[in-house]
């Protein structure tokens, strides 16, 4: 049985600045949110309209892997989903990032010093993709960040650490990340006691 595997990528309709300032995600609403599921091995976008719709493959899965996801990405899509996604396996990157370094690292930064390529784009790029009814320039660059975000993750995995560019040099963060438990296999444990 494979695992049912997620990462998470997604844009927003307004900056930060539109909204009042950091701290108020949940108001950013989404433009699109790109995934990948490692079970299918399959790309795909959501539209807001369908917040639903990935709510209930993300309920189903046994890890959702992103950079930056719990203090953002999860803040964003909150407002349109009737659960706690906080109680949803999780593993963000950003977090080991921060834990080694003490600070935080740019996601372009790590994919370049670990993939030997960056970003597509930029977020204020995206946000003007949505205003001009860009949608297929929308969900590329989106879903190239969740390309480099799982290329990173995979890096990571069988690695045991990803690099990023601390200026003009390159250095590594260790990370110590393991395949999640499937959801299905606790729920039968669970059942034979």
């Amino acid at each position: 049985m494979s695992l049912k595997k997620i990462v998470l990528d997604l844009e927003t309709q307004y900056l930060f600045s539109e909204v009042g300032g950091r701290g108020k995600n949940h108001l950013l609403k989404v433009s699109t949110c790109g995934i990948y599921e490692y079970e299918n091995d399959k790309f795909s976008t959501y539209a807001e309209n369908e917040m639903h719709k990935l709510g209930e493959l993300l309920q189903n899965a046994d890890q959702i892997i992103g950079f930056n996801i719990k203090d953002f990405d999860f803040e964003v899509l909150q407002p349109y989903l009737n659960f706690n996604i906080h109680d949803l396996p999780f593993l963000d990157i950003i977090q080991d990032v921060h834990k080694h370094l003490g600070r935080r690292v740019s996601l372009d930064s790590i994919a370049q010093a670990t993939l030997g390529a960056g970003k597509s784009g930029s977020g204020k790029e995206a946000i003007l993709y949505w205003r001009n009814g860009r949608h297929d320039l929308l969900k590329k660059y989106c879903l190239d960040d969740v390309r480099i975000t799982r290329d990173v993750y995979q890096y990571g995995m069988y690695n045991q650490k990803i690099l990023y560019k601390d200026f003009f040099e390159i250095k590594e963060i260790p990370v110590i990340w393991q395949e999640p438990q499937p959801k299905v296999a606790v729920q039968k444990q669970v059942a034979l006691f």
